[in-house]
């Protein structure tokens, strides 16, 4: 009796993403069957004679990968690859670094028409889901530092404060999301209020106004500044290049590396503050 495979299972098999085996599919250059529901399942001993005579395919970037996993995964198979990516990269923050190419080519083929916004939303929301389910289980103790996580004002595109989230959460801190299109007056009012030991900001391409982007940013850093908490700039928004005391940051594990040093500096002015 020949063993049936399911798609994903056919692509970790090939070392290919499910895209191209369902384009070998849809082609005719690798024979499938159809389930009552119309899914594609493929005979182990097809697929291995179709390598054979083909060649194993050269194993696809990782940028491809984890975007045809976005597009095309389940949110179980999501999970799994995060996990196996850290255990392949060895911290979240290299998981980060990788994953952050193919978040950004999927906003570039959404903006060209290649993916729809039905797709490329599904995908977000399933990215960020992922992204959560693996923020939430780490441990992280009640009484660290809180980095506040926020978009520039007006922004939608949260993906890259998951990701910060993630780091943070592997760095030691605790963090409090405040997401997307926060007004700027309330992200000062919460670091003037206290409990907030750092601030970080995502402003995507959609926050291309450089003028209004830098007017807000000086409000956020004065207030950060009047605490003595950092601030961090992440994303590929029209952040001013000089700045008055905030952090740009171009990668993850440079802002993993800042987090950690934020949290030493602070614990070295608190155990100075209680000494005799």
């Amino acid at each position: 009796m020949q063993t049936l495979l399911s798609t994903a299972e056919a692509a970790r098999l090939a070392g290919v993403g499910t895209t191209s085996v369902k384009r070998w599919a849809d082609e005719g250059v690798l024979e499938c069957l159809k389930t009552a529901g119309g899914h594609r399942r493929f005979e182990r001993a097809t697929l291995e004679a179709f390598l054979r005579t083909h060649g194993a395919p050269p194993a696809s970037e990782p940028r491809e990968r984890w975007l045809d996993l976005f597009v095309s995964g389940g949110a179980y198979e999501l999970r799994a690859e995060l996990f196996a990516a850290r255990g392949r990269l060895g911290a979240w923050h290299r998981v980060c670094d990788e994953l952050a190419p193919a978040l950004t080519e999927l906003g570039n083929r959404w903006e060209c028409g290649d993916v729809s916004v039905l797709d490329e939303h599904v995908a977000s929301e399933r990215i960020a889901r992922a992204l959560a389910h693996v923020a939430d289980a780490l441990p992280v103790g009640e009484r660290g530092p809180v980095c506040l996580l926020a978009c520039a004002e007006g922004d939608d595109h949260t993906l890259g404060l998951s990701l910060a989230e993630l780091c943070l959460n592997e760095a030691g801190w605790s963090t409090l999301w405040a997401g997307r299109r926060t007004p700027v007056g309330d992200l000062v009012g919460a670091v003037e209020r206290g409990g907030v030991d750092m601030v970080a900001l995502s402003a995507s391409t959609v926050s291309a106004d450089s003028r209004g982007i830098a007017a807000q940013l000086r409000k956020v850093e004065a207030a950060c500044r009047a605490q003595d908490i950092a601030l961090a700039l992440g994303g590929r928004g029209a952040w001013p290049d000089e700045t008055n005391g905030a952090r740009r940051f171009h990668a993850f594990e440079p802002f993993y590396d800042f987090a950690r040093g934020e949290l030493e500096r602070r614990r070295r002015v608190s155990r100075s503050s209680r000494a005799p």
